[in-house]
């Protein structure tokens, strides 16, 4: 059994674990033997979603900087190592009325976004030690087709799945792979205030589990700095970015990026 491989020996982190994606994913890590540690903000509700699930809990409110870098050492310290890191916590706006709530759209990015970079520079020593693992980040669909209902989460969507595509680079170069999942509409609390939008409409929702089957895969099988879509009805598509147009030189042959501003496997 590899770090590359969720099984017997593994650990794995997962912030915003006592969510709906949170649970799905420990369950079917659990299943795999895998010692699955959620962390989420602290509270007699998540601490027992833990318990029932039997996986460990610990606090972490992953806008704290210090405070994600001191769950890693905790992990490492209780359990020997860290083999993958699942950056799932997210909320997103409670309200889509045509004004926009600065303070609230801060909020969101502060966590969908920033809980995602201190994820990253928490959980990447972590891994190294353990000789290699995984990074996966939820992000959404939204950060692929922002939506108009909700700048804040599109912003910090889509700006996750750019920094997961600018890390991958050196991350893979110390044997980690950081991708992202980007769900369509969830069957989770996350739809609440819309549901009945989509029971009306008669349109899919995704259940949890096959969000959950596509981050373990993306451990697994996941390519550096991927955008995995899932859908209702389509399944697990890896996202492939149009590239933008090249730069000409004045003879209007196409320009070579200097080697210095290159990735590592491009030099």
């Amino acid at each position: 059994m590899t770090s590359r491989t969720p099984g017997p020996g593994s650990v794995a982190l997962i912030t915003g674990g006592t969510g709906g994606f949170g649970r799905a994913l420990a369950a079917t890590l659990r299943e795999r033997d895998v010692t699955a540690v959620l962390a989420d903000l602290d509270g007699e509700r998540n601490r027992q979603v833990a318990a029932d699930l039997g996986c460990p809990f610990v606090v972490l409110d992953v806008t704290d900087r210090a405070a994600n870098a001191a769950v890693v050492a905790q992990v490492e310290a209780e359990h020997g190592r860290l083999d993958a890191a699942y950056l799932n916590a997210g909320i997103s706006a409670a309200k889509s009325d045509d004004a926009l709530d600065v303070d609230e759209f801060m909020r969101v990015v502060q966590i969908d976004l920033f809980g995602v970079v201190y994820g990253v520079e928490a959980a990447r020593p972590a891994i190294k030690r353990a000789g290699g693992g995984a990074i996966v980040v939820t992000a959404s669909l939204a950060g692929l087709s922002p939506m108009a209902t909700d700048p804040g989460y599109s912003v910090a969507k889509g700006g996750a799945i750019a920094f997961v595509r600018s890390m991958a680079p050196r991350l893979a170069a110390e044997g980690t792979t950081i991708s992202a999942v980007c769900p369509g509409f969830a069957d989770t609390a996350i739809i609440d205030r819309i549901r009945h939008e989509f029971t009306a409409a008669g349109f899919p929702v995704l259940t949890a589990q096959e969000v959950a089957d596509a981050l373990v895969m993306a451990w697994a099988e996941g390519e550096p700095g991927a955008a995995y879509v899932v859908q209702p009805g389509v399944g697990t598509v890896n996202y492939r970015f149009k590239g933008v147009p090249a730069a000409r030189t004045a003879a209007g042959e196409p320009a070579a990026v200097p080697e210095a501003l290159r990735p590592p496997e491009m030099r």
